[in-house]
């Protein structure tokens, strides 16, 4: 890292120290912008990530999608093009030292009116990649974030400066090298936006039935090319994808108290609490109850 990069990132530093008075996520008058902050290394947490830019002004994390495994710490930032069921760990962390970062989220309108107004080509096609990302941060992108952050602290001037501000923020995005992604979900028509609708369908309406010929033909796909050009977005097929978010969402369930294993199975759209319970052990390590339990006590500590 240069010194005029190590420079704003310590002042975007100061900024969060002084607005994330605790451990957690907390939400700012800016719209749109989250700052975190933890204290300690976390276990394994499951959620799902909105369309955003992530950025970490110190400490790392990880995020595993699938099979796969992303780091990013104040070098490098990542983007989610759309919503994707994650596992998320902070790996760096300490009460000297906490982890803190920002989330900046976004949506397909604010990228597409920003591809227009560059006059970038806005080229419907075949490609279809990862909807995470994880990419080098330069001078100029931290510095159109570090503007943003400001706004924290000047709320009279988020009106007028923080759509140009967050319209700055996607155009630095759009113009790194690993960008293409973030276009193509944006472009009507592509093949990324066409799954980018299915993943919000499942995202909605993960407790029905999947019937993937239903996918494929509003996806005006055959379902073949759904399964293929899904599993290139999200890094699962749709009935890996549509069984970890019922199961997230019912860990939520379980987590609130309200109701009990069998009653979340079936709210999330499972029949038998005894498979329910099974693939609910496959992924978290323990059965519900035993799980949960494990779980409150960790968040009492």
């Amino acid at each position: 890292m240069n010194e005029w990069f190590e420079k704003q990132r310590r002042e975007l530093l100061k900024i969060m120290e002084k607005y994330t008075p605790e451990d957690g996520t907390h939400d700012t008058q800016v719209p749109g912008l989250r700052l975190i902050r933890a204290s300690r290394v976390s276990e394994p947490v499951y959620s799902v990530y909105e369309p955003s830019l992530c950025v970490v002004a110190q400490g790392s994390k990880m995020v595993i999608l699938g099979q796969e495994v992303y780091q990013y710490n104040p070098s490098c930032y990542l983007t989610a093009s759309v919503h994707l069921p994650i596992t998320g760990q902070v790996t760096e962390a300490s009460e000297d030292t906490p982890y803190y970062s920002l989330q900046i989220l976004f949506d397909m309108s604010q990228i597409l009116d920003v591809i227009r107004t560059s006059g970038d080509a806005l080229r419907v096609g075949k490609e279809t990649s990862r909807g995470l990302k994880v990419s080098r941060i330069n001078d100029t992108l931290l510095d159109a974030i570090l503007r943003l952050a400001k706004l924290v602290e000047n709320p009279q001037d988020i009106p007028v400066l923080a759509p140009y501000a967050m319209r700055e923020i996607i155009y630095r995005v759009l113009q790194n090298d690993n960008s293409a992604s973030l276009k193509q979900f944006a472009v009507i028509g592509s093949h990324a936006q066409r799954i980018s609708g299915v993943v919000e369908k499942l995202n909605r309406e993960f407790a029905q039935p999947l019937r993937v010929d239903e996918l494929a033909e509003e996806a005006r796909m055959s379902a073949s090319s759904l399964y293929e050009y899904f599993k290139e977005v999200t890094g699962m097929s749709p009935i890996q994808f549509q069984k970890q978010i019922r199961l997230q969402e019912a860990r939520r369930l379980l987590l609130s108290g309200s109701i009990d294993a069998a009653e979340a199975a079936f709210q999330v759209g499972y029949e038998s609490p005894s498979h329910f319970s099974r693939e609910y052990a496959r992924m978290f390590g323990l059965p519900p109850v035993r799980d949960v339990r494990a779980l409150r006590r960790s968040l009492d500590k």
